[in-house]
């Protein structure tokens, strides 16, 4: 009985054994945490939550009309934004490293958003298929927070960004000045067809509609002068809701509202799973996954910049895929990381990611409760808003960082803004960050490589462009830079024209500040080495780091070059190697009495013995 009784008692516990090996090693190879909050819990109080608490107001405060504004930019009913306001930030302060990102809808999200509803076929409805998009998004960024993939982000230049944003600005102002004139636009996608649409219909504006849309804008700047401390965005809109109501009701004007929330319209969606909403869908879910990320890290960088804390770009993308998952399941759209909520929430003094929680929870409590109030909001003065916040996006400090920087920057910009007005907004983002990753590549694959000679104190130094090697038969080349499959062409043909001189028998090639040798550089010195031996010259490498020396080592290079041509850097005198490098060409040439004098890098001279 014993025997029999233990038994399955010995199977559960190496059972449990097993999961819990699996499980640790799935936690040391894992990019991410699944549950970062609980660190950020350890010494939670009072005083903290009270913090916490605090900010999370304020935000919310901000996050009610903007997810509304918002919404309304992607061509959505209003509850959409409301929604993702609510359920984003609860879901990401779980995973989330930063204690002041505030994830939820964003401009820059709503405009890809809309730019995807725009390229749809006629027949699909953009509300029964923002679940699957939504979803899909969510998707993208957790298998790429797996993948590494937010460290990518660093070689794409903010130009990007900028010029995304600022055209992304224009298609937003250009698609809400009839709102603020009282009519509707035809089904028009860039900003040159909502730009024409909109000057034909200039002819049925209503002057009560652009009567509300001059007060909603005095109120506003009134607002922000005199009470900067306050939500103005909120207080605006209450106003004019009143001023609205006075409109309608005593001066007999017929003014657009914004739709009202059905009750009882916030619930679980499960996407549907067609595969040809899967194939229209999957372009700009990936563009919308990609330009959430790329703001969402921008973002947290800069805030993590100004409080000095810590940054995990991977956590933060699986954070931000969490949340669009179970934005997308509770009927709301994409999420990304806001930067005005986030300057919000770090300068309300948040101590943890509960501020975010306490963020989304009262955003939760008020979209189903005074959620109905939205219907009195005229329809212009949201517009109104949406077009000040659009024009708080074009950034001019630093569109004039990026014009003047460098041509790169401004071609990069240039480029992505105007794709952004004649083009899907994906196609522009993409296009950006194409071109800016070939910049990128033609930068990085110029190599530079410059002739040094030993001067009268004997150190090494540039050699003057007439100058003349104190060997003629020796040629030292530094070479500075990267020399992957991109670098590989250009420094092949460079050591080339230095070969091109008849006199040279030995070429050394300082490798110290070489890096990233991959297979296609390490056949371009093979073809250079069998180059040089048909005429009967050599190639020493010196000053090689123990990653060249790897690659060399592996790819058989070393083998190919012989390994008395070889020589590894040395930390306490970095001339060290060239001081053998120069021995072992003295050799190669038949010279027995060369005196090498080399100086340490503390300007103590070693003098060597004669080889």
């Amino acid at each position: 009985m014993t025997e029999a009784a233990t038994h399955p008692q010995a199977k559960t516990k190496r059972a449990r054994r097993s999961l819990s090996k699996a499980w640790n090693a799935l936690a040391a190879n894992n990019p991410v945490q699944l549950f970062a909050l609980k660190d950020k819990l350890l010494h939670y109080n009072r005083t903290k939550a009270l913090a916490d608490m605090k900010a999370g107001t304020n935000v919310a405060l901000l996050a009610f009309p903007q997810a509304m504004a918002y919404a309304m930019i992607a061509g959505l009913p209003v509850q959409y934004g409301l929604y993702a306001a609510a359920i984003a930030p609860i879901v990401a302060a779980f995973f989330a490293s930063s204690r002041f990102t505030m994830v939820g809808p964003s401009n820059a999200t709503a405009v890809m958003v809309l730019s995807v509803f725009l390229g749809m076929p006629p027949g699909m409805d953009r509300v029964a298929c923002l679940s699957l998009l939504v979803c899909m998004v969510g998707f993208f960024l957790i298998v790429g927070a797996f993948l590494k993939v937010a460290t990518l982000t660093q070689y794409v230049s903010r130009s990007v960004l900028v010029g995304y944003m600022s055209g992304a600005a224009m298609l937003i102002i250009a698609n809400q000045i009839h709102h603020t004139l009282g009519y509707s636009l035809g089904a028009a996608t860039t900003f040159y067809s909502i730009i024409t649409d909109t000057l034909r219909g200039l002819a049925h504006t209503d002057m009560a509609t652009l009567g509300l849309a001059v007060v909603t804008c005095f109120l506003y700047f009134f607002i922000v002068r005199r009470f900067p401390r306050l939500p103005q965005v909120l207080i605006t809109l209450i106003l004019c809701a009143f001023v609205g109501m006075v409109m309608t009701r005593y001066a007999g004007c017929h003014l657009s509202m914004v739709k009202p929330i059905p009750f009882g319209s916030w619930h679980l969606t499960p996407p549907v799973l067609r595969l040809d909403w899967f194939h229209q869908l999957a372009g700009g879910a990936l563009a919308l996954a990609f330009l959430a990320s790329l703001e969402n890290t921008f973002m947290g960088k800069m805030l993590a910049n100004r409080s000095g804390e810590r940054f995990d770009v991977n956590q933060e993308m699986f954070a931000l895929g969490a949340a669009n998952i179970a934005t997308g399941l509770f009927s709301g759209m994409p999420a990304s990381g806001s930067l005005s909520r986030s300057a919000l929430n770090w300068s309300s003094g948040a101590v943890s990611p509960m501020a975010a929680i306490f963020s989304g929870l009262i955003c939760t409590i008020a979209a189903p409760t005074i959620g109905y109030l939205v219907k009195y909001v005229p329809q212009s003065s949201l517009a109104v808003v949406v077009i000040i916040t659009a024009f708080g996006l074009i950034d001019r400090q630093t569109i004039r960082i990026a014009f003047k920087a460098t041509k790169s920057d401004a071609a990069v910009l240039l480029t992505t803004f105007v794709a952004a007005l004649l083009a899907p907004l994906d196609f522009a983002i993409l296009l950006g960050v194409g071109l800016s990753i070939v910049l990128f590549l033609r930068k990085a694959s110029m190599p530079q490589l410059t002739e040094y000679s030993f001067n009268e104190s004997g150190q090494l130094a540039e050699m003057e462009e007439h100058g003349r090697r104190n060997n003629p038969q020796i040629s030292i080349i530094h070479v500075e830079g990267l020399l992957f499959f991109g670098a590989a062409d250009l420094f092949r043909d460079q050591i080339r024209r230095v070969c091109a001189d008849t006199n040279l028998r030995v070429i050394i090639l300082r490798l110290k500040n070489a890096h990233h040798l991959d297979a296609t550089s390490v056949m371009a010195l093979v073809e250079l080495i069998k180059y040089l031996r048909e005429t009967d010259r050599h190639l020493v490498i010196s000053g090689a780091s123990r990653d060249v020396y790897r690659v060399c080592r592996n790819s058989g290079l070393l083998d190919t070059l012989g390994r008395d041509n070889f020589f590894m850097a040395s930390v306490a005198n970095p001339n060290l190697s060239t001081r053998n490098a120069l021995r072992r060409a003295s050799e190669l040439i038949g010279k027995k009495d060369v005196d090498i004098r080399i100086f340490h890098s503390t300007e103590q001279p070693s003098t060597l013995q004669p080889v």
